[in-house]
């Protein structure tokens, strides 16, 4: 399919492009700090945290997905795996038919301290939320942001949104409030009474 090209002015193009720098930075400085401070008690950097969110979704992972899914440099993605595997979060294997990856996979451990994390997420601590809640209030839901989506889905890739939407309904499906906290829905036992 061939693109038509709409004529833009330098101008624009620029002032679109700071727009979004700017607007971005503010924004992740407000997202950093408050990931850090939810994290915090439980000794991981955002880093670690975001390789095990993506290893407990994808259900184990390629380091080159954790690099590309995590938005990080590989060496970054191996580097912050191995200190996850030396605290028992994660294993390290290799596939029989494909010795050039290597993969890791949640230990329960890891899993434990993810699903904790999710259960002592707290919104009141969160600022983007906060922000967005006026929006909310307004309009009786939260802001879709169908159009940054469309712009990451333009850089990433398909896929990329593809992981991205897995995680979010995995959360929906896997999940239930419980006395105000997000709480894993336990498998049916395999045991009859």
């Amino acid at each position: 399919m061939k693109r038509i090209e709409k004529e833009y002015t330098i101008k624009e193009a620029l002032l679109f492009s700071q727009r979004v720098a700017q607007l971005s930075k503010a924004l992740w400085k407000s997202i950093e700090k408050d990931w850090q401070e939810w994290i915090k008690p439980y000794d991981l950097n955002i880093n670690e945290h975001h390789i095990l969110w993506i290893a407990y979704h994808l259900k184990g992972a390629s380091i080159s997905e954790i690099a590309k899914f995590g938005v990080m440099h590989v060496s970054t993605a191996f580097n912050f795996s191995k200190k996850l595997e030396e605290r028992g979060y994660l294993e390290f294997s290799k596939k029989q038919n494909d010795k050039r990856n290597t993969y890791i996979q949640l230990t329960s451990e890891g899993e434990d301290i993810l699903l904790r994390l999710l259960e002592d997420y707290e919104p009141s601590r969160n600022a983007v939320f906060k922000g967005a809640q006026p929006l909310q209030d307004l309009y009786g839901k939260f802001p879709e942001i169908i159009e940054l989506m469309c712009i990451i889905r333009n850089i990433y890739g398909d896929d990329f949104m593809e992981i991205f939407e897995r995680s979010f309904q995995n959360i929906e499906e896997e999940f239930v409030i419980e006395e105000g906290k997000l709480k894993k829905v336990q498998p049916p036992s395999l045991v009859e009474d």
